[in-house]
């Protein structure tokens, strides 16, 4: 995984358990000014600061690592099938089609 697509994927989950990057930072006990770097993909972290930060935000290393990893298609599946849950039964046959559709064309 490059440090972009890790920074981004740190950042959106942050954003979604509500921290803000100082509180984070104080949580996993780095500084701020470094958090700041990985969510913009200039610092890639060191294997103890990114168990500290997943630590901190209640995630999985798979979860942020899915696309590198084969256990993290679980989460992809997961994605799709919330993406999936709330559309009407005639909604979701139509999303199939398509992604069959693109499936064949990759």
């Amino acid at each position: 995984m490059d440090k972009t697509a890790l920074g981004k994927r740190l950042r959106e989950a942050r954003l979604k358990m509500g921290y803000t990057q100082q509180a984070l930072a104080a949580q996993a006990e780095i500084g701020e000014v470094y958090l700041g770097e990985i969510e913009r993909g200039l610092k890639m972290p060191s294997m103890n600061t990114f168990i500290k930060i997943t630590e901190t935000l209640q995630i999985s290393a798979d979860y942020i690592l899915r696309d590198d990893l084969t256990s993290g298609s679980v989460f992809i599946f997961d994605e799709i099938t919330e993406k999936l849950k709330d559309l009407t039964p005639q909604q979701r046959k139509t999303a199939t089609e398509i992604l069959d559709a693109y499936i064949k064309n990759l």
